[in-house]
């Protein structure tokens, strides 16, 4: 078998990851009637970016192999999923939830700015430390842990930003100053990791080659431990740093767009008024 091939071969059927997703397809299905019709297209787009994330033969790159993969797995999993999976409810499933006082409390703690930014910015920082990141990679149950911190600790950093209820996001102008802060923390981040030596994460420099792929990503893909770490700091610099500029980007145009509706409702009223009152009245008169 060619490495290519190899590769191509290397799904991992986690049966955790599958039945996980499985279930939370299922029970959106089930709740929406069977329609997917507006949200529904996010969340399902956001389970199946998910489910390529975690056991794709990414995972299997990220997991073994490359630094690189397992930095875009991780990006996938703070970046794209929590804001497409929370773009995804419809607002009265949250508004239902919200109903509950002690659920309310909580969301209300937690949506806070300073506590969302600071939940989801540590959480990337820490598990890059190395001395955590290469406990995750030697243990799988450490390893689980970090993929689902990620996760929830990335829902509650994006909910302020695009929560379904208005009254749950903070202020376009605020969320533009708390993306970009967490622009700065993760090009950081990146621009570390790409002019560090390598030997950071010392299980990337010599692995071990269970599918036999290694001669490939080495001379054919030119992934030499130097190039693999630098590679990887430059995808959380740069494509990272470019996702949050599209959320920046995002949240002016909806706020542009909600005051041309709110100015074109405020033409519109005295407009009526004009036609409706002193015409209806000149009308009556005569």
């Amino acid at each position: 078998m060619t490495g290519w091939a190899a590769l191509a071969a290397a799904w991992s059927w986690q049966p955790s990851v599958v039945i996980g997703c499985a279930l939370a397809v299922g029970g959106y299905l089930g709740l929406t009637g069977g329609r997917v019709r507006g949200r529904g297209g996010w969340f399902l787009s956001g389970m199946v970016v998910l489910a390529l994330a975690l056991l794709s033969p990414l995972d299997v790159l990220g997991d073994r192999y490359l630094f690189s993969a397992h930095m875009l797995q991780h990006m996938l999993l703070v970046l794209v999923v929590p804001p497409l999976l929370i773009l995804g409810l419809p607002a009265s499933w949250v508004r239902l939830l919200l109903g509950h006082p002690g659920l309310r409390r909580v969301e209300r703690v937690l949506r806070h700015p300073l506590v969302a930014w600071t939940v989801g910015m540590g959480i990337v920082v820490l598990w890059h430390w190395p001395s955590f990141y290469n406990v995750a990679l030697a243990d799988e149950r450490v390893h689980v842990v970090q993929h689902l911190s990620f996760l929830a600790a990335s829902v509650i950093f994006w909910w302020p930003v695009c929560a379904p209820l208005a009254e749950s996001r903070m202020p376009p102008l605020g969320a533009v100053v708390y993306l970009l802060a967490a622009a700065l923390v993760s090009s950081g981040l990146g621009i570390v990791l790409t002019v560090t030596p390598p030997g950071l994460y010392p299980a990337y420099l010599h692995p071990a080659d269970p599918i036999g792929i290694l001669p490939m990503l080495r001379t054919t893909w030119g992934l030499s431990p130097e190039a693999d770490q630098q590679l990887g700091g430059l995808l959380m610099w740069v494509p990272g740093g470019l996702v949050y500029l599209t959320a920046i980007l995002a949240t002016l145009g909806w706020w542009w767009r909600d005051g041309e509706r709110t100015q074109a409702g405020a033409d519109r009223t005295p407009a009526r008024g004009i036609r409706d009152g002193v015409l209806g009245g000149d009308l009556h008169g005569i």
